[in-house]
Parts: C-alpha cells; sequence; structure tokens
C-alpha cells in the first residue's frame, strides 16, 4: 500500500510517499532554516507563506519521481497537529484538495505520533516498545502496546528539552538551531565542569525551565571574564541527557519491554544516543538523523500504521489532545 504523506507543522515543508510504513519510494524536503536564522527562531506568517510557496511544486516532483497514479494511492496523510496552526493548515489545505481531486481517502497524522513512526523505516521495529520523543516543542515518554496503542506515561511540565538546548544555545552565543550548536560544542567541552540541575520532578514528567534559569545565573555571573562556553554547553547536555536517559530506562524496565526508540529533532543528539547505544539488554532504535527532524516519511508511515480515514471538514490543532 502506497500513501502520500506531507508535513508543514512548522518549519519544513516535506512530501514524501512510502510503501507499507516501511520503505521510503520518493520524498522531498525544504528547510527554512536559513529564512529564520536572521530571527534566532521561526517567525509563524514567514513559514507559512514559504510553505505556500513550494508545496504544488513538491508534491509534483514526488508524484513524477514515483511514477504513481494519485488515484491508485492508499491514502493522502497530512499533519494536522500539534504545531503552527497557520503553517499546518498549509498542508492539510493541499492534502484536502489532493484527496478530493483524485477521490481517496484524507488522513490526519498527529505529529508527535509520526516522529515515533519514523523508526519503522526499513528496521524490523514491532511493539510493544517505548519511545522518548524529544524536540523543540515536545518531551514524552510513550509506551506503544501496539501499532495503533500509545500511551504518554511521561511529559515535560515546562519547556520541552529541544526548546532549552535553542534557549541555552542563544544564551551562550551559539546560534540557532540551537540543538547541533550546543552538541557540537559540548563535545568540545567538559561535562562535570559545572554541575547543573536536572530538573528532577516525581514519577516520569520532566522540568527544564530550572535547569535553563541555572544556565542563565552562571552565564551571569561569569560576566566579564572569558565565557567557557564549550564546559557550558558539555554540562547543560549531560544535566539534560541524564535525565531523558535514566527516566526512559526506568519505564523501559517498568513495563517489561527491552526495546527502545527515540525519535523527534533532539533524536539526533550525539550523546543522547550514546547512552542508550551503551545498554548490552536494550534493543535500541534510533531513525537517521535525516528523518529525526519533521519530514514527511514519518506521515506517511504514520498513516500506514494508524491512520484512519477523515472527512474534508478536519481541522488543524495546534496543541496535543
Amino acid at each position: 500500500m502506497l500513501f502520500l504523506g506531507l508535513e508543514s507543522s512548522c518549519d519544513e515543508t516535506a512530501v514524501a510517499i512510502v510503501e507499507d510504513g516501511r520503505r521510503v519510494v520518493a520524498q522531498r524536503l525544504i528547510s527554512q532554516i536559513e529564512v529564520h536564522r536572521k530571527f534566532g527562531g521561526v517567525v509563524p506568517e514567514v513559514a507559512a507563506r514559504r510553505h505556500l510557496e513550494v508545496i504544488n511544486d513538491l508534491v509534483a516532483d514526488v508524484l513524477a519521481e514515483a511514477a504513481v497514479d494519485p488515484r491508485s494511492l492508499a491514502g493522502i496523510a497530512c499533519t494536522t497537529g500539534p504545531g503552527l496552526i497557520g503553517t499546518l493548515l498549509v498542508g492539510l489545505s493541499c492534502a484536502k484538495a489532493l484527496a478530493w481531486s483524485y477521490d481517496v481517502p484524507l488522513l490526519s497524522v498527529d505529529h508527535i505520533f509520526a516522529h515515533v513512526c519514523a523508526n519503522y523505516i526499513n528496521t524490523t521495529l514491532e511493539p510493544p516498545f517505548v519511545a522518548l520523543v524529544v524536540s523543540g516543542g515536545h518531551t514524552q515518554i510513550m509506551y506503544f502496546e501496539s501499532y495503533r496503542k500509545a500511551t504518554i506515561v511521561g511529559q515535560t511540565l515546562d519547556d520541552a528539552s529541544g526548546e532549552a538546548y535553542d534557549k541555552v544555545a542563544r544564551l551562550l552565543g551559539l546560534g540557532y538551531p540551537g540543538g547541533p550548536a550546543v552538541d557540537k560544542a559540548a563535545a568540545r567541552g567538559n561535562p562535570r565542569a559545572f554541575r547543573f540541575p536536572e530538573g528532577v520532578v516525581s514519577g516520569s514528567d520532566f522540568s527544564f525551565s530550572g535547569l535553563k534559569t541555572a544556565v542563565l545565573r552562571t552565564v551571569e555571573n561569569l560576566r566579564g571574564a572569558d565565557l567557557p562556553v564549550d564546559d557550558l554547553a558539555a554540562s547543560f547536555q549531560d544535566a539534560v541527557n541524564r535525565v531523558l536517559f535514566r527516566k526512559t530506562i526506568a519505564v523501559a524496565r517498568a513495563k517489561g519491554v527491552s526495546r527502545v526508540v527515540l525519535a523527534g529533532g533532539v533524536a539526533a543528539n550525539s550523546d543522547l544516543r550514546k547512552r542508550f547505544e551503551s545498554l548490552a539488554d536494550i534493543e535500541f532504535y534510533r531513525p537517521v538523523p535525516a528523518l529525526c527532524t519533521d519530514n514527511a516519511v514519518m506521515v506517511a508511515a504514520a498513516a500506514f500504521y494508524s491512520g484512519e480515514p477523515v472527512p474534508l471538514s478536519v481541522s488543524a490543532y495546534s496543541r496535543q489532545r
């Protein structure tokens, strides 16, 4: 079964066709990183306009490369949320038009669920497993009992981990996007130079606002001296990744599962990956770096595993339901 997926929840415009949730047939993606770099973050109105400019051409390119008759598709799927409403509506409107024009089912895909589904590409991963989803907007631990049934076990109570990465990167003058910049600087630094709080809360939830504040205060106290940027980045990253790793593994142990998957933009972090890879009794899965950030491959894969046809009146949503 072939599904066409569209992604426009933030600052990547992407279209892909995936077969049976595992094999990529064709894909295209245009990132807006350079567009938003001068602003230090994503400007929703600018992002939406950029999506409008390119999405139709990407659809045409993917269909041409796949040499697929759109009428033979099992469905057309798009991210309906959570995300930026203005950008989501671009992909949703395009998907609705395609579904109506070619008389194929329209499928609504949850953005966070889709990130996890990137792990099915070119692997033999099967539920049950525990997933850690870490990105600029989300930090969650999820238990996948089956392909369709997933339960949120823990989540951030304030800032997402990726948001903390972006803010600390800006504070340290490392630029945008923050995740890769901090990862690169941390590789040169000493993770034990500063002892930042993990922001531990009870159970499987997270809190990163206190950690972010601790880094800010440390930087303020060091004003006038040469700022040890690499050490600060390494110590911050260590504090974030320690708690992400520990709580995820604790959930896996409690659920009695040996499979753990990593998903979302922060899943590309080299230190976080190494922590999970170090465990001999854990079967660890993570997407290739290109599928960690927003993409349409994960959307098309999610449609195969959990997609349900929806009416053309379906709406987008900004916050997780």
